[in-house]
């Protein structure tokens, strides 16, 4: 059977779709949950990255990614190649001006402090386990609230831009209790961080972790495994915090991701 040019290019289309599938908006600061078939070899740009038994894999698209994303699909001798076009957001930036100096600037005393803090941010998001919880659904940490903050926005301080927000922040009365989005291994549980006070990181696998901040009581501790929907602590305001809220935060590694693109993905 002969086929011509266009029903070629048809076909393997259809080849190339079947090989992998995707969930989640080729978007920046998207959380994307892929599928493929088992032992096969997933590269992200030119990153080889962990795919389960079942042919699931992660990944994320950083907030200001400005290049297409390509995906790199090996099976036995097969190679099968997509690029993905990357959409551009819309961040919200908000001025203020006339604060006093502390509030834009830490002192120097507190370097290496906040040093230290972020080492143990960093060393709890470098995981690769074989966890592949991230696949499921996740929930809202908290019953009842008004979101405060959004992923993306930036504040300019006396005008000196500030790194942007990467997370949601959820306002709710101090002492409201704070449940697991997923399952997942406490991997950092810690009392009073200088920026973000109480703070937990949850592993869900493949790099997929999930940081909560300004807690007021820590419930669990590190290696602990918990189930989505636990009670893992309550609401606070520690840390460089203005008023009781959970900032939640989402990350590939160290690609920093918009908490909603998990809690929307159906």
């Amino acid at each position: 059977m002969r086929f011509s040019f266009f029903t070629f290019l048809f076909l393997l289309q259809l080849q190339i779709s079947s090989a992998v599938e995707f969930k989640g908006k080729f978007e920046q600061g998207s959380f994307i949950l892929g599928k493929t078939e088992p032992g096969s070899n997933v590269f992200i740009d030119k990153r080889k990255i962990r795919v389960s038994d079942q042919g699931f894999f992660a990944f994320g698209l950083d907030r200001d990614r400005k290049n297409d994303v390509t995906i790199r699909i090996h099976k036995d001798s097969k190679l099968t190649t997509i690029n993905k076009k990357v959409l551009k957001r819309k961040y919200k930036i908000q001025r203020i001006d006339g604060l006093p100096p502390k509030q834009v600037t830490p002192p120097p005393e507190v370097y290496e402090r906040i040093k230290k803090d972020n080492k143990l941010i960093g060393q709890a998001r470098s995981l690769d386990t074989s966890y592949v919880f991230f696949k499921d659904k996740f929930i809202y940490p908290i019953e009842k609230y008004i979101i405060t903050g959004v992923y993306g926005s930036q504040r300019i301080l006396n005008g000196k831009p500030r790194r942007p927000h990467y997370g949601i922040d959820f306002h709710a009365p101090e002492g409201t209790p704070v449940k697991a989005m997923m399952d997942g291994e406490v991997t950092l549980a810690e009392n009073d961080m200088y920026f973000t006070g109480g703070t937990l990181i949850f592993d869900h696998g493949h790099g997929i972790s999930t940081l909560f901040m300004h807690m007021k009581d820590i419930n669990v501790k590190v290696g602990q495994k918990v189930k989505r929907g636990e009670i893992v602590g309550t609401l606070g305001q520690s840390g460089r915090a203005t008023g009781p809220h959970l900032d939640i935060r989402l990350n590939w590694f160290d690609v920093k991701l918009d908490p909603a693109t998990i809690l929307n993905l159906n």
